[in-house]
C-alpha cells in the first residue's frame, strides 16, 4: 500500500501602505510503502518535497514584478489595482490619501440610497469610481453628506 505525503506552504509578503499579497501551494504524492523502513531517504524526501514547494511559492509571490504597480499591487489590465485599502479613479490616478473606504461607510451609502430611492450610478461616476467599495475614505464621507441632504427632502436623483 503507498504512502501518501501531503506537504503545505504558505507565504505573505508586505508591501507598500499596508498591503500584501500572498500565495500557497499544496503537494500530495504517493510514494512507494518501502520507504517507511528507511527513515533517512523519507526525510530526504520530505526536504526535497518542501524544497520544491518553497520555490514555487517564491516564484509565484515574484513572477511578473514588472506587472506591479510602484505601489505594489497587483494591476488587472485596465489600470486599477486590487491592493488593500486603495481606490482607483477611472482616469489612473489612485485617490489621494490612499485610504480606501470603510465597510460601514459602503453599508451606509448603500443604506440612504436605498431608502432614498437614488440611482448610485451618477453620484459614483462623479467621483470616478463604479462601485461605492472603490471610493477612498474621504469621498465616501463626502457621498454620505450628500446623499443624507438628497434624501431629507430636496427630492431625489432617479
Amino acid at each position: 500500500m503507498p504512502v501518501q505525503i501531503n506537504i503545505g506552504l504558505n507565504k505573505k509578503v508586505g508591501e507598500a501602505n499596508y498591503g500584501s499579497r500572498g500565495a500557497s501551494v499544496n503537494l500530495e504524492v504517493e510514494l512507494d510503502s518501502g520507504i517507511i523502513e528507511d527513515p533517512d531517504r523519507l526525510r530526504s524526501q520530505i526536504h526535497k518535497l518542501f524544497g520544491l514547494a518553497r520555490d514555487s511559492l517564491n516564484a509565484e509571490l515574484h513572477q511578473d514584478d514588472n506587472n506591479y504597480s510602484t505601489n505594489g499591487h497587483h494591476r488587472n489590465g485596465n489600470g486599477q489595482t486590487n491592493g488593500n485599502g486603495y481606490s482607483q479613479r477611472a482616469n489612473g490616478n489612485r485617490s489621494s490619501n490612499g485610504r480606501g473606504a470603510t465597510q460601514s461607510q459602503v453599508r451606509a451609502i448603500k443604506a440612504i440610497a436605498g431608502r432614498g430611492r437614488i440611482d448610485l450610478g451618477p453620484q459614483l461616476d462623479r467621483f470616478g469610481v463604479r462601485k461605492a467599495e472603490d471610493l477612498d475614505i474621504a469621498q465616501a464621507s463626502e457621498l454620505i453628506d450628500e446623499l443624507r441632504g438628497q434624501s431629507t427632502g430636496s427630492g431625489s436623483s432617479r
